[in-house]
């Protein structure tokens, strides 16, 4: 199985779901389209990891929703305690600024700006959710705990995207490193 299965699973351990709501659900920790994700389904329905039954709608058509299994529930805790894979980063803004030597500053900072909106945005979206967080059962083993150590994690990644892009913003500027603010930098200290 690959990590989507075991993603989708891990979302079916938490609630029923239909394929179109595990697309949208997914999201937050990998991007899938339906293309990948109904295939998935059936093959883990074949293999008994998950379960699935018909809902008539009047107003729309029939809506097919996915519940794990035994099987399923039992094929994710053997997954959760395996050895972790080394990240995989993919990131479209790192590779153009690889190549930042090859355009002009505007559209450098165009980037940047750009770049620093989303987390700004992304922030605020992760505020909110952090605040719909159920205050009790924040402990190891709930449902609640693992939300928010998730949420928390996106924020601090989100608001350190946040200072690097405004730091790199300085640095175009000033036309050099001299507005380097990283404490870990490696540039002279003056």
């Amino acid at each position: 199985m690959n990590l989507l299965s075991y993603g989708l699973l891990g979302l079916l351990a938490r609630e029923e779901s239909s394929g179109y709501d595990l697309m949208l659900r997914i999201q937050p920790f990998w991007q899938a389209k339906h293309s990948q994700i109904y295939p998935l389904l059936a093959r883990m329905e074949s293999k008994e990891l998950l379960a699935s039954r018909w809902i008539q709608q009047s107003d729309k058509p029939d809506k097919k929703m996915y519940t794990i299994t035994d099987k399923g529930i039992h094929m994710l805790q053997q997954w959760s305690q395996e050895a972790l894979a080394a990240p995989v980063t993919r990131d479209e803004l790192s590779l153009r600024l690889f190549c930042l030597w090859l355009t002009d500053k505007s559209s450098a900072n165009r980037m940047l700006e750009e770049r620093k909106r989303h987390f700004i945005q992304k922030i605020q979206h992760l505020e909110d959710i952090l605040n719909d967080i159920p205050a009790e059962n924040l402990h190891f083993g709930s449902k609640n705990f693992g939300d928010y150590i998730l949420v928390q994690k996106g924020l601090l990644n989100a608001k350190a995207g946040l200072e690097w892009c405004q730091m790199v913003l300085r640095m175009l500027l000033a036309g050099d490193v001299s507005a380097d603010t990283n404490p870990f930098s490696l540039k002279p200290q003056s």
